[in-house]
């Protein structure tokens, strides 16, 4: 079995191994977040709107800080990831801190055989679609996830970032999906520094891309939207402004982040 085949393997042991170094880290500022900081930023929340009673499904949730900020603002959240470590380590924050949260551990396209029943919103963020060599699948696990009427958000960094190297020298990659890109991973984003050296497969997926797969599966877009800065800083070479992170000399130039809202049609 070659790597791209062996993806799913290959990069959860990145995550597992990524897990503890994340949760002592200041990029996620654990201590904070007990305290009753939210990890959710305007981006999401403004397409979110109220979540108070709503039932949400979050889609590759790490260790869980974002749904349980969603458990903080009301709603009745359900977190998968595929990761082992972060879905215990979620469970573990979620007893805690006493939310109405779960986590359940799966692969994403697996999310049906794992949760049976249907939610309000289904919701993912930051750095996820990229690990899945299949959109169409992945908004085929969206659809059935959803309500009749139901909504779907993701907050993503923008495919153009992916298409350059680490450093933002140079365009290395192409801005569709073509072949899988295979990388050896040193450090991590949220400790760039960290001593741990792991595989990665991951695919970069354009806007078309995205929206085509929702589209086809009974989505009806509602809003897209992007954004010319990173609501976090987890890339190199990068400068603070006032609107958040961008890129170093290539300030407003690039687009960094996007939002779709989409809903669910009513049979």
């Amino acid at each position: 079995m070659n790597k791209e085949e062996n993806y799913l393997e290959i990069n959860r042991a990145l995550w597992n191994a990524r897990t503890a170094i994340h949760i002592g880290s200041d990029f996620y500022d654990m201590n904070d977040f007990m305290n009753g900081n939210s990890s959710l930023n305007s981006i999401e929340l403004d397409e979110l709107g109220d979540v108070a009673g709503k039932s949400i499904l979050h889609l590759q949730c790490h260790f869980g800080q974002d749904t349980l900020s969603l458990a903080r603002l009301g709603a009745k959240v359900c977190g998968i990831d595929f990761s082992e470590q972060a879905t215990a380590e979620a469970e573990k924050i979620s007893r805690k801190l006493n939310l109405d949260a779960r986590f359940v551990c799966c692969d994403v396209y697996q999310a049906a055989a794992h949760v049976s029943e249907q939610f309000d919103i289904v919701f993912t963020s930051y750095g996820t679609i990229g690990w899945l060599p299949d959109l169409d699948r992945w908004a085929r696990v969206i659809a059935e996830k959803l309500k009749p009427g139901g909504t779907f958000i993701i907050a993503e960094f923008h495919p153009v970032v992916w298409m350059f190297d680490n450093h933002f020298e140079r365009v290395t990659y192409s801005y569709f999906k073509t072949e899988a890109i295979i990388e050896e991973e040193e450090g991590t984003y949220a400790d760039q520094q960290a001593e741990i050296k792991k595989e990665s497969v991951s695919w970069n997926h354009s806007l078309s891309e995205v929206t085509e797969a929702l589209r086809k599966n009974g989505l009806q877009i509602g809003s897209l939207k992007e954004f010319d800065y990173s609501p976090y800083d987890c890339f190199r070479n990068t400068v603070k402004t006032e609107k958040g992170f961008q890129i170093k000399g290539m300030e407003g130039l690039l687009p960094m982040v996007y939002s779709i809202k989409a809903r669910k049609g009513i049979v």
